[in-house]
């Protein structure tokens, strides 16, 4: 026996590996141990040093995706095709990294205040990080669910991290039983899969489920029960029931991260299976992604025009902001559609980082003074700080799709991809989605109003006071909401300057 696995050990041939498409991920791990080692020799008033390093460590990946976007020109295949880097992942690498970095900007104050253990923080951040780039270049059910695991259980980690009150405790608690019941549902889909193909590469799983020609009961049950595990990851109706409590109890900076980053990876793990693993299971998933769609877009804004609380209300506009993500991926089966249809989602989660980050570094910034989450703390917000009025009214103006901001051309996109799809499916989408567009417009309105029309507050009415690490993220998603509104052909060219739906073997 020993002799045949020696034997056995002497066919082995190791992997071989592309250190230069690794380098994002590479960099990240080389970070997470820096800033875990530095940490354990610095004294308190020195802590800041790991928010600079996680910073840096995020601008040096993101250095490495950019030579990768320019020298690379072919598509980068590791493990059999099972981890793969193409413009499609380099594009997302690249927004979870600025995500990324924009929340250690926004968090290097904010933690310091509260204090809060801090080189711990940071490398539960990079680490979530790492997975989100880890899930953009994975193509096999096994590196998705890792993926997955791996930028999930530091989130549920920082969703609790306000230790000290009763509502960081209950949402870390919340977010944690829900997301391991969501994690058992996904994995139970993806056995369920590889049972009936014996394959967990999903080029090949796209073959081998519709090879018969139609899908058997097994396959079905798989495919639901993975797309109700995602699901979860992008809060989409019915499974949204964790946002709310979680924003509100989770330290700003990681309600923020939670609401961008991590509900990105989520959508990008359910199109890459999507494209990749059920190209030809429209009838199986375009029912849930409907119903989900309508679902989270409706359910999201009527709740969120009943709020009071601004982290709650966004809390509901990102649930519906997750149904007009959703909207485009309802007609992805159909002919001659998917490439518009991919397009529209990675367009819409480019802009939708650039104006919910902002919305939530605004939030930041004026909890500092008013001590208060309420929507009535911003009335008169433009009397005695002009430039903070001015900087919600623009994220607010975009999430509402109001143009010539980036959240129109995004929403744009999305309503031109279903009706593209000239199907019933499409239409009543669309219709439903037209008519959520003017409900949500109710609740962002609800706030500009306090902001410009309400009267100053009596109390303490002198300049809010903005860290520089703020301000920068401030400018940074201000800038991006702005530019890619008014000059749309620079995030339209994600989808010219490839054929994303190639790069993802559709």
């Amino acid at each position: 026996m020993i002799a045949s696995l020696l034997a056995a050990a002497g066919d082995w041939v190791a992997p071989t590996l592309d250190y230069h498409a690794l380098a994002p991920e590479i960099i990240l791990a080389a970070g997470i141990f820096a800033v875990l080692s530095i940490d354990l020799f610095l004294e308190p008033e020195q802590r800041w040093i790991t928010s600079a390093l996680s910073g840096f460590v995020m601008l040096g990946a993101l250095v490495t995706v950019g030579t990768l976007a320019v020298i690379g020109d072919d598509t980068r295949s590791m493990f059999g095709g099972r981890y793969v880097s193409d413009e499609y992942a380099l594009i997302l690498k690249a927004l979870f990294l600025v995500a990324g970095y924009i929340v250690v900007l926004m968090s290097s104050d904010e933690i310091e205040r509260g204090r809060y253990h801090q080189g711990e923080y940071y490398v539960l951040l990079l680490t979530s990080v790492l997975g989100m780039v880890m899930m953009a270049s994975s193509r096999d059910l096994l590196s998705i669910f890792v993926a997955l695991e791996l930028l999930s259980i530091p989130a549920y980690m920082l969703a609790a991290w306000n230790k000290r009150n009763s509502r960081g405790n209950e949402a870390g608690v919340k977010y944690y039983l829900l997301g391991v019941f969501a994690s058992a549902i996904t994995l139970y889909g993806m056995s369920l899969l590889y049972g009936v193909t014996g394959t967990t590469l999903l080029t090949d799983l796209g073959s081998a489920i519709t090879a018969n020609g139609r899908f058997s009961g097994v396959e079905v049950i798989a495919v639901a029960f993975i797309v109700v595990g995602f699901a979860f990851k992008i809060s989409a109706v019915p499974f949204h029931q964790w946002a709310p409590d979680v924003y509100e109890g989770a330290p700003t900076p990681i309600t923020a991260f939670l609401s961008v980053a991590s509900k990105a990876a989520g959508f990008v793990a359910l199109v890459t299976l999507t494209f990749v693993a059920f190209p030809n299971a429209e009838d199986v998933y375009q029912p849930f992604m409907w119903v989900l769609a309508a679902l989270s877009m409706t359910i999201g804004n009527l709740y969120a025009l009943r709020q009071t609380n601004i982290v709650r209300m966004l809390a509901y506009s990102s649930v519906s902001q997750g149904g007009f993500i959703l909207m485009p991926l309802t007609v992805a089966g159909v002919d001659g559609v998917g490439e518009s249809a991919l397009k529209a989602v990675v367009v819409y989660l480019v802009v939708y980082a650039a104006t919910n980050l902002g919305a939530f570094a605004v939030v930041i910034a004026v909890a500092r003074k008013t001590r208060s989450g309420e929507i009535s703390s911003y009335g008169g917000l433009f009397g005695y700080a002009p430039a903070l009025g001015v900087l919600m009214t623009i994220f607010l103006a975009s999430l509402a799709g109001i143009p010539p901001l980036g959240g129109w051309f995004a929403k744009f996109g999305a309503f031109k991809a279903v009706l593209d799809a000239d199907t019933g499916w499409g239409y009543s989408i669309a219709i439903i989605a037209a008519i959520n567009t003017v409900i949500s417009a109710a609740y962002y309105i609800t706030v500009m109003r306090e902001i410009w029309m309400k009267d100053e507050p009596t109390g303490d009415t002198t300049p809010i006071r903005t860290p520089p690490s703020l301000g920068a993220a401030l400018v940074i998603t201000c800038g991006a909401t702005i530019v890619l509104g008014v000059l749309p052909d620079i995030v339209g060219r994600f989808g010219d300057i490839t054929d994303l739906t190639g790069a993802l073997g559709r």
